[in-house]
């Protein structure tokens, strides 16, 4: 889109989840429909390609402004004051974001030194939870992205 900040691998990615979703399940019901039988990996994989659709998804919503945010205070404050606002809500995203990347790391570290399985598949665990502190540490990078944009007066709170 034309005058909207970018956050193309994001998108890309995303889409891409989506799609896979779409193929697998569409296959899956195909498969039930004719031999009444269906696929063991279409669950497991599905929740899977959910987690990153919503994390991508949201790493892209960042990067547009596009958060629910109430703007009320915002803009009723005086020009100076809202500089400070802006950071402090900043602030508290990335303290989030930075918890949601570190233990997801963390996590996904003490997965991959278990060799832990998952129970549908057995696939190794932390191919499923990497995904979490990577897509989170994007959303960081696109906070910081939309933070500065907003202090310099390029996105403002219209609504």
């Amino acid at each position: 889109m034309k005058g909207f900040p970018d956050a193309r691998p994001e998108r890309w990615l995303g889409a891409l989840a989506l799609i896979v979703i779409s193929l697998i399940s569409l296959g899956n019901v195909i498969t039930r429909y004719l031999t009444g039988g269906s696929f063991s990996f279409t669950e497991e994989f599905s929740v899977f390609l959910l987690v990153v659709l919503t994390f991508a998804g949201a790493s892209v919503a960042l990067r547009r402004d596009r958060h629910i945010r109430i703007g009320f205070l915002e803009r009723a404050l005086p020009e100076r004051w809202r500089g400070a606002l802006i950071l402090f809500q900043a602030l508290c995203g990335l303290i989030v974001l930075g918890l949601i990347t570190w233990y997801g790391g963390k996590l996904a570290w003490q997965e991959y030194q278990w060799e832990s399985l998952s129970p549908g598949l057995g696939l190794p665990q932390w191919w499923y939870l990497v995904w979490l502190p990577i897509l989170s540490a994007a959303m960081l990078w696109r906070l910081v992205q939309q933070t500065r944009d907003r202090l310099k007066g390029k996105l403002t709170s219209d609504a």
